[in-house]
């Protein structure tokens, strides 16, 4: 028996299901500084170099927010009802 959180998975999964996988509920918080966060977010314009952010980003990879701070960006993750998850 499973619930809603479980997933079922009848074989290895092929590399383009791993990639999706999540991909509409979960999200992580990525810490950047803001030279990697302009080349993530292109149409940002004016950021100071050196400085301490927090990008929200898809399971796939797609970047969502931008936030000075973790908190910040976590937050905007529950408004879109998507789970945080950490990367080790």
């Amino acid at each position: 028996m499973t619930n809603d959180h479980e997933i079922q998975v009848a074989g290895p999964l092929t590399l383009d299901q791993f990639v999706h996988l999540g991909e509409a509920t979960m999200a992580y918080v990525r810490p950047m500084k803001s030279e990697e966060a302009l080349a993530l977010f292109p149409q940002i314009e004016g950021l100071q170099p050196g400085l301490q952010l927090f990008a929200l980003v898809r399971a796939n990879g797609e970047p969502i927010v931008l936030a000075d701070s973790k908190a910040a960006a976590v937050a905007n993750a529950w408004e879109h009802q998507l789970a945080t998850v950490s990367l080790h």
